[in-house]
C-alpha cells in the first residue's frame, strides 16, 4: 500500500509540473497572439490599397492585356502551403495538410501533374516522407515574420506563374477569425481575377505605359497576398497554441484533482488498517 501511495504522489508532482509548462505556454502564446494580429490587420490595408490601384488600371485601360490576369488552359498546377515549424498547437497543421491531400487526391494522377511551395517544416516533413514535388520551401519563421523571410519562395511561385511552369496556383493556409476558431481555407492566387473592377473609373495617363506599370505592380500584389497569408496563419497558429495549452492545462488540474483524490483514500485506508491492527493486537494480549 505503501508503494502504491507513493507511486501516486511521484504522479501527482509529475502532473502539476507538466500543468506550469503549459499554463506558462499558454500565457506566451496570448502575448504573442496580440502581436501577431495587430500585424495582420495592419497589413490589410496596404493590400487592399494595392488592390484598388491594379484593379482601376486593369478596368481603366482599354484593351489592356496581362498574363497574370488572364486565365488559360491549366495543364499544370502550383499549390503554396502554409503551416508551423512547432506543433502544439491542436489540429492547426493536420487541418491544413489534409486540405491539400483531398485537393491533389481529387485533381491529379501523377506528381508530374502539380508543385509545392511550403511554408513551414511541418509541412515540408509531411510532403517530403512521401516524396512529393517539393519546388521550394521556408523554414524557421519567426513568431513575427517580416516579408524578407517570405520573399524569396513568394517571389519563385510567382515566377513560375509568369514563365508558364504552371498554369494556375492555389494557397492553403490557416485563416484567423478568433483566438478559438481558425479555418483552413484554399483560394486562388494566381490568375489574379479578383482585382479586377466593375463601374466607372477614373481615367490616368501612365508614364511609362499602364502594361509596365501592371509588370511591376502585379507580381508585387502577388508576393503581399503570400506575406499577408503569412501574418493570418502565424496568428492562427499563434490561437491554436493558446486553446490547446489551455485544454491541457484544464486537463491537468482535473487529472490532479482525481489523483489526490485517490491518493487521500489510500491514505485513508491505510490508516484504518494500522488501527485496526493495534486493535486487534491489544485485543490478543488482555
Amino acid at each position: 500500500m505503501a508503494k502504491g501511495m507513493r507511486d501516486i504522489k511521484r504522479q501527482i508532482k509529475s502532473v502539476q509540473n507538466t500543468k506550469q509548462i503549459t499554463k506558462a505556454m499558454e500565457m506566451v502564446a496570448a502575448a504573442k497572439l496580440r502581436k501577431a494580429q495587430e500585424k495582420a490587420e495592419a497589413s490589410r490595408p496596404y493590400a487592399e490599397k494595392l488592390k484598388e490601384v491594379v484593379g482601376s488600371i486593369a478596368a481603366g485601360t482599354k484593351g489592356i492585356k496581362h498574363p497574370m490576369l488572364q486565365s488559360r488552359d491549366v495543364k499544370k498546377t502550383g499549390y503554396l502551403v502554409i503551416t508551423s515549424d512547432r506543433g502544439l498547437c491542436g489540429g492547426s497543421n493536420t487541418n491544413v495538410i489534409r486540405t491539400v491531400m483531398n485537393t491533389i487526391r481529387e485533381n491529379h494522377k501523377s506528381h508530374d501533374e502539380y508543385s509545392l511551395f511550403v511554408i513551414g517544416r511541418k509541412g515540408r516533413d509531411y510532403f517530403r516522407r512521401r516524396e512529393l514535388p517539393i519546388v521550394q520551401e521556408v523554414t524557421e519563421l519567426s513568431d513575427s515574420p517580416t516579408f524578407s523571410d517570405v520573399k524569396s519562395v513568394a517571389s519563385k511561385a510567382v515566377q513560375f506563374f509568369e514563365e508558364e511552369q504552371y498554369d494556375v496556383l492555389y494557397i492553403f493556409y490557416n485563416e484567423f477569425v478568433n483566438a478559438l476558431t481558425q479555418v483552413p481555407v484554399k483560394k486562388q492566387l494566381l490568375p489574379l481575377d479578383e482585382v479586377k473592377v466593375e463601374g466607372s473609373v477614373s481615367s490616368y495617363e501612365y508614364e511609362p505605359s499602364a502594361e509596365e506599370v501592371l509588370d511591376v505592380l502585379l507580381p508585387k500584389y502577388a508576393e503581399t497576398l503570400i506575406y499577408s497569408a503569412v501574418l493570418d496563419a502565424k496568428a492562427s497558429e499563434l490561437g491554436a497554441k493558446m486553446t490547446a495549452m489551455g485544454s491541457a492545462t484544464k486537463n491537468a488540474t482535473k487529472m490532479i484533482s482525481e489523483l489526490t483524490l485517490t491518493y487521500n483514500r489510500a491514505r485513508q485506508a491505510a490508516i484504518t488498517q494500522e488501527i485496526s491492527e493495534i486493535v486487534a493486537g491489544a485485543n490478543a494480549q488482555s
